[in-house]
């Protein structure tokens, strides 16, 4: 059986592109719904529209012509991620992590299963960069975009300036004359002002969950006479799961701690949520992961997230194995988001 054909190693990633051990919970909840293109460009449109009354009239008039709510089409071409492994003929008869020392597999078996490792890895870190695309659109509104041979882009999804927010002097949560639960309450204000949308997920960085739990307005929710029937939020120690962790309600939010990490490009270990930040987001926010075309035209130019292919060199003897994507997440109301720095 040829181990390397397209359709064997399509079945491979469709096997493995919903790993759960790769923290995605800001696509998988705000960036759920797919649109896979064969065009290399990316089209997305954003509402420009105000929240306007109806006008008056006599119903003896003749009725009057309102504008349709505008809206303005960009297009963005995602940098291409071309994820290329070499599997060496010799790894094929070497002895794996976690094998028996002394019995050794058919080379075939030992090469089918690098095959499943390293595609794993390959799609992980595709997750982890569409995770890291969403953070940044939830953070600052935009998303850099920057890679070999590619123009350092920035992609503005026009989020209203006033939702990414910056708390200074006694309003930092944790300073003691903080109000961390009228702040919320501001925020989701400014959520509904710009976009029309009530915010429910609040995901916080694990820091500033600490100096929320602290707060002794949040402590009086709990219990003496502010007591709220709608909070319900576990304020004790906590490990704080892979991936997001919810913590309960407090009133109408929802409330997560999310302290995943990744490994960026100049080495170093950075949060999805960096410490000291918070992220409002509404359901209305119509996240979508779009995919633009696969740009190979010896397999046809195909039309999906994830294209993977393989073949030899014959000397040295080696054997490659490609990912191919071209991922974009867009929120298309930006706007039913917010993101505040709080400590």
């Amino acid at each position: 059986m040829d181990l390397y054909t397209p359709a064997r190693l399509a079945r491979v990633v469709e096997d493995l592109r919903d790993d759960p051990a790769v923290g995605t919970f800001l696509v998988s909840t705000f960036f759920a719904e797919q649109s896979i293109s064969r065009e290399e460009a990316v089209y997305f449109d954003v509402l420009t529209g105000k929240p306007r009354l109806a006008p008056f009239c006599s119903p003896l008039v003749e009725g009057q012509i309102v504008e349709s709510l505008g809206y303005k089409t960009n297009s963005f071409t995602p940098a291409y991620i071309k994820d290329k492994r070499v599997l060496e003929d010799g790894k094929a008869i070497r002895r794996r992590p976690g094998m028996p020392i002394a019995a050794g597999l058919d080379p075939y078996a030992i090469r089918l299963m690098t095959i499943d490792t390293e595609t794993e890895d390959q799609i992980r870190m595709v997750r982890r960069r569409m995770e890291w695309m969403a953070s940044s659109a939830l953070r600052t509104g935009t998303i850099t975009v920057t890679g070999e041979k590619y123009p350092t882009t920035v992609v503005n999804f026009g989020r209203d300036p006033s939702l990414t927010v910056t708390l200074t002097g006694g309003d930092i949560w944790g300073s003691g004359t903080d109000t961390p639960l009228d702040d919320l309450e501001e925020y989701a204000g400014l959520v509904r002002d710009a976009s029309g949308a009530s915010p429910i997920d609040v995901i916080m960085a694990q820091n500033v969950f600490k100096a929320f739990r602290k707060n002794d307005d949040v402590k009086e929710l709990l219990s003496g006479d502010r007591s709220s029937p709608s909070t319900t939020i576990d304020l004790a120690p906590n490990s704080y799961k892979y991936g997001a962790t919810f913590m309960g309600n407090v009133g109408a939010f929802r409330i997560w701690v999310y302290s995943d990490s990744y490994v960026a490009d100049d080495g170093s270990t950075q949060k999805y949520v960096p410490d000291g930040w918070l992220l409002m987001v509404s359901d209305q926010l119509e996240g979508v992961q779009h995919f633009g075309g696969i740009k190979d035209e010896a397999y046809g130019f195909q039309v999906t997230d994830f294209f993977q292919k393989s073949w030899t060199q014959p000397d040295p003897a080696v054997r490659f194995l490609m990912l191919q994507s071209a991922p974009l997440v867009v929120p298309y109301r930006i706007n039913a988001s917010l993101s505040a720095k709080v400590i």
